[in-house]
């Protein structure tokens, strides 16, 4: 039976319903193994989803109903073990270690399926019931290998569910086996071909997946039995033994009442993982078909593009290129949609005034809303290109592969290869990319890539970046702009790198970044279009809330002063405001009101500097050629010149960022102090970088 769309939606189930108790699956597995794909198909969710590990980095919940059964689905932070280490392996576990979960759904990418198993074991050492979703399918059919879907449920006791996220195929059953598997842990009586010369007094083989030998059996039953004697209410006695020999933290603080010293006095981790990845080679061996006719594809691409040498080269060259595709391509686009805009505000203007609008009314609206919302909406091309290449780039699998590259530059830094996934998020959006930080297990490098992400060039900078060099900059205004996203990484490493020497902390103390490489794919059209959808909506949500609300706040503030509305702006509100900073900002050869003022309005978002040079000079379609060419014959003949604007870009880049930026960074770091320092040195940096910027090239031009 095949799961209806109408089914697959996600439902509301009442708050009054109290006949039924909701069934509660979490899924979980490694980082990018397609978690959120098929959280998504089954509650018509739209997180995002992306070909690189670090992309849900908190618990996402969802609801829908299944024939007679209401499921509630939890997707959980990507993790490789159940031994935790950052703060989404803490989330992991402690969620799939809660007694309401009904069933744990591992998913398993089946295309590495080697390097899965090892937390499927972990799982099923939990005693609770578990399916395994073996997902990408698809994938290991197109490298010509089979998996034995028979002898795997046998060797693991547990139903073993192949599925395609991707293609929703195998959805419904999964549904089917997770509903009838939630109040069982064991469906098949397991069979392990290997031969057992086991002399420990229980046959683990009828009960468990995974066996030790007899020495490390005899060991669990001992440090069980101590612990159900201290801790009688205990649950997962059996997972319980074997990470107090494993020495884990976490539960060695739990169960601090349990003395094994005289059992285990040393970790036994080393050897348990053996014998795990022992196990799973014996797996492999009797469950995958055809394991030599795997594709080495992958290697001979990464061969070039995890380059030690090349490799960074490259990535500049791809970001560079796409760059060049979002100016030439999003110029003619935004030109189009620029006139169409003109035409649209001709027509409100000239029917405001046939109807004997007030003059000042019809000022806001065309002057202040149009000008300024329009303004921003002219650049939607540019963004909507730029989201489109990185949701390739992320689908593909090579973002990840820029993860690996830097590892050894952040290294350096005295930083977690990891801080870089941050980083690399926040080309997108800053928000986001400051949450992502919580995959740092360090604190200290926690607070140092807060305070430099914001640094990396989100895609509310474009179009400052776009108006400026398209004014200044002619055939090269592509290569300036995209100057602005290697100075923001610079930037970046340059600060990393002197927090780490002031804190006296050598590089080799940093953790290493342990990621996993996916396997190279065709982007998956539907996870770019969601992608790239969620963009632009939030855009254009922007640019009808903040940018909107901006906007009319700088009109009002450019249109009236101290004794009411003014017919010159240099007397107003807004001039007054602007004129404090003008001191400040002329060393950067910003010392004009009007761009003190625009600066200012960008705190509330960075596209709003746009909308409000827009109104500031009076220009309806300010991002159009003729609109360019207005707005920088206006400034040239206040000597504002393209060292200016350069000076401009670089300002925008590092100061202040958006208020939503802001709010994050003090809800991660739970420090009023720390945002308030965050703040003030992005403030101080810009204003120091610009002005060696416009001093040193002053000496040229």
């Amino acid at each position: 039976m095949k799961l209806s769309e109408a089914e697959l939606k996600k439902e509301t189930v009442p708050e009054n319903n109290t006949d039924k108790e909701d069934l509660h699956a979490a899924f979980i597995g490694n980082p990018n193994c397609g978690k959120t794909t098929l959280f998504n198909a089954y509650t018509g969710a739209k997180l995002k989803v992306a070909n690189w590990p670090g992309v849900t980095v908190e618990k996402k919940e969802g609801a829908f109903k299944y024939h007679d059964d209401e499921f509630k689905l939890v997707d959980l932070p990507g993790i490789y073990s159940l031994t935790s280490y950052s703060m989404e392996e803490k989330l992991s576990r402690k969620y799939i270690l809660d007694d309401e979960v009904d069933v744990i759904v591992d998913v398993v990418d089946a295309s590495t399926l080697e390097r899965n198993l090892y937390l499927t074991l972990q799982l099923l050492e939990l005693g609770k019931p578990v399916v395994v979703a073996l997902n990408m399918m698809d994938i290991v059919q197109e490298r010509g290998m089979e998996i034995d879907l028979h002898r795997m449920p046998e060797m693991l006791g547990v139903p073993v569910i192949p599925v395609s996220a991707r293609k929703k195929s195998g959805l419904d059953v999964l549904i089917h086996a997770i509903a009838h598997h939630s109040k069982s842990n064991r469906t098949t009586v397991m069979e392990h071909h290997h031969p057992s010369k086991s002399k420990h007094e229980h046959n683990h083989h009828k009960e468990w997946a995974m066996v030790y030998s007899d020495d490390i059996e005899d060991k669990i039953d001992l440090v069980a039995q101590r612990v159900e004697e201290v801790y009688p209410e205990y649950h997962n006695l059996r997972w319980a033994a074997i990470k107090l020999l494993e020495h884990d933290n976490e539960v060695m603080s739990e169960l601090d009442k349990v003395d094994i010293s005289d059992i285990v006095p040393k970790s036994l981790e080393n050897e348990i993982t053996r014998q795990k990845y022992d196990f799973i080679e014996e797996i492999m061996n009797e469950c995958m078909v055809n394991r030599e006719n795997k594709a080495q594809q992958t290697a001979k691409i990464d061969a070039v593009l995890t380059h030690r040498i090349w490799g960074v080269p490259i990535f500049l060259g791809i970001i560079a290129a796409v760059f060049m595709l979002t100016f030439s391509v999003g110029g003619i686009l935004g030109g189009v949609l620029g006139n169409m805009l003109d035409a649209f505000s001709g027509i409100v203007v000239s029917t405001m005034t046939s109807i004997g609008v007030n003059d000042m009314v019809i000022s806001l609206i065309a002057d202040g809303i149009i000008s300024g919302v329009g303004g921003i909406l002219t650049f939607l091309p540019n963004i909507f290109i730029l989201f489109l290449a990185l949701a390739f780039l992320e689908d593909s699998g090579y973002m990840a592969r820029v993860a690996y590259v830097m590892d050894s530059i952040m290294g350096k830094l005295g930083l977690s290869g990891k801080a870089f996934i941050p980083m690399l998020l926040g080309f997108g959006c800053t928000v986001p990319a400051i949450m992502a930080s919580r995959t740092l297990e360090n604190q200290k490098d926690r607070l140092k890539t807060i305070l430099v992400t914001p640094f990396m060039s989100c895609s509310a900078r474009m179009p400052v970046y776009v108006l400026f060099s398209g004014m200044f900059f002619g055939k090269y205004a592509s290569l300036a702009a995209f100057s602005m996203y290697v100075l923001g990484m610079l930037t970046a490493i340059l600060i990393a790198k002197i927090m780490t020497v002031i804190e006296k902390k050598s590089s080799h103390e940093s953790a290493s970044l342990l990621i996993e490489l996916p396997e190279y794919k065709t982007p998956n059209a539907r996870s770019i279009a969601i992608y790239v959808w969620e963009k632009v909506k939030d855009y254009l949500t922007k640019a009808g809330t903040t940018i909107f609300v901006a906007s009319v706040i700088v009109w009002v503030m450019l249109n009236f002063g101290i004794h009411g509305p003014v017919m010159d702006m240099s007397n107003s509100f807004g001039a007054m405001l602007g004129r404090l900073f003008v001191p400040m900002l002329s060393t950067a050869g910003l010392g004009y009101w009007q761009i003190a003022v625009a600066l200012i309005s960008g705190i509330a978002a960075k596209e709003v500097v746009v909308s409000s040079m827009s109104v500031l000079y009076g220009i309806g379609n300010i991002s159009s050629a003729e609109g360019m060419a207005e707005a920088a014959g206006t400034l040239a003949l206040a000597g504002f010149g393209a060292l200016n604007a350069y000076s401009m870009m670089v300002f925008c880049l590092l100061y202040v960022p958006c208020a939503a930026s802001i709010a994050t960074i003090r809800s991660e770091t739970k420090s009023l102090k720390w945002t308030v320092f965050a703040v003030l040195f992005q403030l101080g940096l810009a204003w120091l970088v610009s002005t060696l910027i416009y001093t040193i090239g002053g000496l040229f031009i």
